[in-house]
């Protein structure tokens, strides 16, 4: 009889995701996906189209975002994949082609998002020191991707960090600027309440744009391999996220509209450092510094995002297979995200701001129409688990129409 010790070794056991996040923690890296640049830099430009009523285009805007993210919950909650919006697709459609496009649509949109917000963050750290803007911009990069390669604990650690310190300034501006709310209690019939069709015209143009605020829920499902039940604890996650972003968002837009005119807003680079510009230096300086810091941490969770959407489509044949191999001693997908790295190093030297977010903003609203689509169709094919959050069948169809509306909109925009 053969000694147990002298069987030949089976296979080394391929390195898989680690099941670390929990739901706190990924709330919190939830709320760091979807506050951050956009909300600091359209506070001002959303009052210029809407004006005093700048509080309604806010929830508007995240109403519709809830409605994506609704479907994006039961889709988690159904398919709890890293590959997330392409397994969606796949599951809808069937075949491998358009989800393959989807997951790689996916992957272009957190690049270029990335890089958009490396060059945001070196402008405003130009507005604080005379940086040199390439080297800063490479080392920004260099920094970003060493984090996210580093492991997915201490990449969600410095999230959740961040994300803290950015949500922390708006609850201070809260704070700080909440009495002229008291102050004058009686124009928030004004603030809340239009009248007229220029006045909804307005809101309406205006939650368009603040819409790109309201981006990012969608990069939770791609850490559904790495969190505790992900069948639950995604789906939970992604609605707490959506609608403490939509609280928050509408408190500092109601204090801003009231604090300072409108016009005051529109025309400031900093809108939120011209609503405590009354708090002294120290106050509209931690603006600025809370600025770079949210454009670093959405970067950041982008290039997260990037890499195991990669991960999670080699593993169904729709990505190089090197591309999403596991390193054994990180347990993440180094490749991928060295690679992602590369690109938005490339992307950010080479385009401007401007262009990088137009860029984002037309990708994502397919992608969101899509997966909208592949819910409505899943759930006339397919029984939902017993356990698992089911919406309601008007949800994805009035989210895809709201997704087709805001991209015509934007191709309109284009030709006017």
């Amino acid at each position: 009889m053969r000694n147990p010790e002298d069987r030949t070794p089976s296979q080394p056991t391929p390195a898989t995701l680690k099941r670390t996040v929990g739901f706190g923690f990924l709330v919190l890296y939830g709320l760091g996906t979807i506050v951050g640049g956009g909300f600091y830099a359209l506070t001002g430009k959303v009052a210029a189209v809407s004006g005093i009523n700048a509080p309604v285009a806010f929830l508007l805007a995240g109403l519709l975002a809830l409605l994506t993210g609704l479907s994006y919950a039961e889709l988690s909650s159904r398919f709890p994949h890293s590959a997330g919006s392409a397994r969606y697709v796949e599951a809808a459609f069937g075949g491998n082609s358009l989800a393959a496009v989807t997951g790689w649509l996916i992957i272009c949109t957190g690049i270029v998002s990335a890089a958009t917000l490396c060059v945001a963050t070196i402008g405003f750290l130009q507005d604080l020191v005379n940086a040199p803007y390439a080297l800063s911009l490479a080392a920004l990069v260099v920094i970003i991707t060493i984090v996210a390669v580093v492991g997915i604990n201490e990449a969600v650690s410095a999230v959740v960090i961040i994300t803290v310190i950015e949500v922390g300034a708006l609850v201070y501006i809260c704070l700080v600027k909440g009495d002229v709310v008291l102050a004058s209690p009686e124009r928030l019939v004004d603030v809340f309440i239009p009248t007229g069709i220029p006045a909804w015209s307005g809101i309406f143009l205006a939650a368009f744009l603040a819409f790109y605020a309201f981006i990012g829920f969608e990069d939770m499902v791609t850490l559904a391999e790495e969190v505790k039940d992900a069948r639950r604890t995604v789906p939970r996650a992604i609605i707490t996220s959506v609608l403490c972003t939509l609280v928050i968002y509408a408190a500092v837009a109601t204090i801003a509209v009231l604090a300072v005119e409108p016009a005051a807003l529109a025309n400031a680079r900093t809108p939120l450092a011209v609503v405590i510009a009354d708090e002294g230096w120290f106050s509209r300086a931690g603006i600025g510094i809370v600025s770079i810091l949210t454009g670093i941490n959405g970067a950041l969770v982008q290039v997260i995002m990037a890499a195991r959407v990669v991960y999670g489509m080699s593993k169904r044949g729709q990505a190089p297979v090197w591309l999403g191999a596991i390193n054994p001693r990180t347990r993440t997908p180094i490749r991928a995200s060295l690679l992602a790295g590369a690109v938005i190093l490339g992307l950010a030297l080479t385009f401007d701001l401007a262009t990088l977010a137009k860029i984002t903003s037309a990708i994502i609203l397919v992608i969101f129409a899509m997966v909208n689509l592949s819910l409505l169709i899943i759930k006339r094919d397919q029984a939902a688990p017993s356990g698992d959050i089911a919406v309601p069948q008007p949800v994805p169809l009035l989210g895809a129409l709201a997704c087709t509306a805001l991209l015509l909109f934007q191709v309109w925009n284009l030709t006017v």
